[in-house]
């Protein structure tokens, strides 16, 4: 069984030093300028590569995440107590686990990657321990790499479905945006975006956030030896009462040649919650649903050269709730941090 070691004195050191490299969050409506990042976890145990990835708040306010590694190793669901600050391994194997959220009946849905991962959208029983796929295929072919998901206020999962890492074959033409319905079908949403990551829906359910996160890599197409950049966008789809999108899709933010957002969340006025993964400017970046910025948490210090060692790139966010609703969990690098906020968050069940 793996063992998390923490040492807390050399946790707190680097805490330290790392919020004393960063400028202090924007947008007073939103949060204090004096608040500050808290460190809650630091990966420890011997795994190689990879990030911590969709923290999920359980119906008892502990926070489920995804410790994603590269290669052969399948990765860890870990489980942080608010209430002791412990941090503890809830599934050895997590089958390559990113994208994490609780359902309404408060069973665990886990979007299961590539990389010799489970390729689906899966439902823990956090009880028993015992884990049940949902979904695998659409039309009778395997899912590219099931990456993020998010609930509407009638349980539907929409989720998205990229490839970044893996030498598995796909079997889909586009790598889209699925929703599995109430009655356990699925059906596409839209595979008009390019790499489809975070997703999430507003609070009157009228419109679905998709984040187009082409990095330019996915190790899958071999007719590009020199994969370069694409778009990095947040959309905007309007959702009719049958979940399926009607009309245009918008464009909220186009971060140009910046890296963009992995995962998001709302709060419950509306605000959108990006994770912003620029080494120019990394940091939770809320705007309202127009696309206007009000306000940015920094994650790691700006203007740092792009590369794969730059620091504090975050990959997700998610609202406690109870005495934590305005408590927003991110997930940075390989650990894991809090802030609390002056508003929110808004949660579909």
């Amino acid at each position: 069984m793996r063992l998390l070691m923490f040492g807390m004195i050399c946790l707190l050191s680097v805490c330290s030093l790392f919020a004393a490299d960063l400028p202090k969050p924007t947008g007073g409506k939103i949060v204090s300028s004096g608040a500050a990042l808290e460190l809650l976890f630091t990966r420890s145990s011997k795994i190689e590569g990879g990030l911590t990835e969709g923290p999920a708040v359980a119906p008892d306010g502990s926070i489920y995440f995804s410790d994603i590694p590269f290669g052969d190793d399948r990765g860890m669901i870990l489980r942080f107590d608010p209430k002791t600050k412990q941090t503890s391994v809830f599934a050895e194997d997590s089958h390559k686990s990113n994208g994490l959220i609780f359902d309404a009946q408060g069973f665990l849905l886990a979007c299961e990657g590539a990389d010799q991962g489970g390729r689906q959208l899966a439902r823990w029983n956090v009880k028993t321990g015992e884990r049940s796929t949902l979904t695998d295929r659409y039309m009778g072919k395997r899912y590219n790499a099931p990456n993020d998901l998010c609930l509407d206020a009638k349980g539907r999962v929409y989720f998205t479905d990229p490839r970044y890492l893996g030498q598995e074959p796909r079997e889909l033409r586009y790598r889209a945006v699925y929703c599995f319905d109430t009655d356990g079908s699925v059906f596409e949403v839209t595979h008009q975006i390019v790499k489809p990551n975070g997703i999430a829906v507003s609070p009157d359910g009228k419109r679905l956030y998709v984040a187009d996160h082409d990095n330019g890599t996915d190790q899958i197409d071999p007719s590009k030896p020199e994969p370069q950049q694409g778009d990095m966008k947040i959309y905007a789809f309007r959702l009719g009462k049958d979940g399926r999108v009607t009309g245009k899709r918008q464009t909220l933010v186009d971060f140009g040649e910046e890296k963009g957002c992995d995962g998001m969340t709302v709060d419950a006025q509306g605000n959108i919650y990006l994770t912003v993964r620029s080494a120019a400017r990394p940091g939770v970046k809320v705007i309202n649903p127009k696309g206007k910025e009000v306000a940015f948490i920094p994650t790691g210090p700006p203007n740092q050269k792009a590369g794969a060692a730059s620091p504090g790139l975050p990959s997700n966010v998610e609202f406690g709730i109870g005495d934590e609703s305005n408590v927003l969990y991110v997930t940075v690098d390989k650990s894991l941090y809090r802030i609390r906020l002056k508003v929110n968050g808004y949660r579909a069940q």
